[in-house]
């Protein structure tokens, strides 16, 4: 009897470890299925559809008893014959890029000064970095636009003590439009960067300095590099959500600042063409889709590589 019932054990050990493998593996899956793949297919379905004079017509229908399917390309061709299109692509990527730039520069020191801080210290840092998180991102937005146009905080001081004569254009140009990403997405950059270099070994550094490093090579030669998933990983998190920003572009960006959010916005909104908004947003899905490929085989090789 004892050997049946350790059987019985044994038997739904078995099951239960099954299923909770399942729902661990499961229900995220079904998660992204249904709040981005189900999505996504309704607006891919949309951009093979063809504009009505109000709204978009179905690709599938019946008619004398018959389905059918039509599907139109030519909305994925009108994006390579226009330049809006490539432009606003091209300013986005750009834009996004020199934004992830100047937050790793800021972001590097200051997650590094909070790893090599005083354990009890730490707490208090973390927190005057997700602080702004506290006040809404629209207000926070909109106090750049008080503090950057011509009669703003900025302009008033500097005429104020005689540096300028007369305001400095700051409002609506790409310098404002940096800034105002740079601001909102830097703490994105500090929270990776600072989980990956608090875990590292310091015994390394001391090591290499005893070898003959100086504290500058030390830093380049070791802190860099095992801190590569961080950088890469804070990146990620900066440069995909610029790509598609909008309401920074549309509050503090200007005419030289055309991103393809708002392209997105007036296709929709403005012009009513849901096929044609549908497509460019479906190439944009793929362009932000190819660094994140590139950030998981980067991930799945780092792990194979650690493995002993």
């Amino acid at each position: 009897m004892a050997t049946n019932a350790l059987k019985s054990f044994s038997l739904y050990d078995k099951l239960t470890g099954s299923w909770g493998r399942t729902a661990v593996i499961g229900v995220p899956m079904l998660f992204l299925l249904v709040v981005f793949l189900l999505p996504f297919l309704v607006v891919f379905k949309i951009s093979l559809s063809e504009m009505d004079v109000v709204f978009f017509k179905d690709i599938l229908t019946w008619t004398d008893e018959a389905i059918t399917l039509t599907v139109k390309f030519g909305n994925y061709v009108s994006l390579t014959q226009d330049s809006l299109y490539f432009e606003a692509y091209l300013s986005s990527l750009k834009f996004a890029a020199i934004t992830t730039v100047i937050c790793l520069t800021i972001a590097y020191p200051f997650a590094y000064f909070m790893a090599r801080s005083p354990a009890d210290k730490r707490p208090a840092l973390l927190m005057l970095v997700m602080l702004p998180f506290w006040t809404s991102f629209l207000l926070r937005v909109y106090a750049w636009k008080m503090l950057l146009s011509d009669s703003g905080v900025f302009n008033n001081i500097a005429i104020a003590i005689g540096l300028i004569e007369e305001p400095i254009k700051m409002m609506n140009t790409p310098f404002s439009l940096v800034l105002g990403m740079v601001y909102t997405y830097v703490p994105f950059m500090i929270l990776p960067l600072y989980a990956n270099l608090v875990k590292m070994d310091l015994r390394l550094l001391e090591a290499a300095l005893d070898l003959g490093a100086t504290p500058w090579q030390a830093f380049w030669r070791i802190t860099v590099p095992l801190s590569k998933s961080g950088i890469i990983a804070g990146s990620m998190l900066v440069f995909i959500p610029c790509v598609g920003e909008f309401v920074i572009p549309e509050l503090l960006g200007g005419p030289q600042t055309l991103m393809i959010g708002r392209v997105l916005w007036d296709e929709f909104f403005s012009n009513n063409d849901w096929p044609i908004a549908a497509t460019v947003a479906v190439v944009m899905v793929l362009l932000i889709i190819v660094p994140l490929a590139l950030f998981n085989k980067y991930q799945a090789e780092s792990t194979q590589g650690g493995r002993p």
